[in-house]
């Protein structure tokens, strides 16, 4: 029959539909938030593998400044001042390392920024849904 409006579905359908958008919704955020968090966790890691290379750089640092200090004593200035020198350059790298570490560490974001960016989209978007 002509001028007959198609016809509609039902609430059970439309609450059927809503439920399995909301459900997609919820693990694709739950698939960004695991994104995010793995990367915040790369960042970390290196930050810490910096942080490990200063330890070590500080490690050869003392060292280096001990056997400096028996050379430095024993021989009172060849082979003491060449110590002494390669102690300098080992405590350079370890302050650079740690330098680079720290402000590695600073930017690491333990919150998944985009997620919850996304999360206050979505909500205001079930707020009003047609704006």
């Amino acid at each position: 029959m002509q001028g007959r409006p198609a016809r509609s579905s039902s609430v059970g359908e439309l609450l059927s539909d809503v439920t399995s958008d909301v459900q997609l919704l919820f693990r694709q955020e739950m698939e960004l938030a695991k994104l995010e968090i793995r990367e915040e966790a790369t960042k970390a890691g290196k930050a810490a593998g910096m942080f490990g290379g200063a330890g070590f750089a500080g490690y050869m640092a003392a060292l280096f400044a001990s056997l400096a200090a028996v050379f430095g004593l024993a021989n009172v200035m060849d082979t003491g001042w060449a110590a002494l020198i390669v102690t300098g350059v080992w405590a350079l790298v370890g302050a650079v390392l740690f330098v680079m570490g720290r402000s590695r560490m600073r930017s690491v974001s333990p919150k998944p920024e985009r997620t919850v960016q996304t999360l206050k989209e979505d909500a205001q978007w079930a707020r009003h849904p047609t704006k």
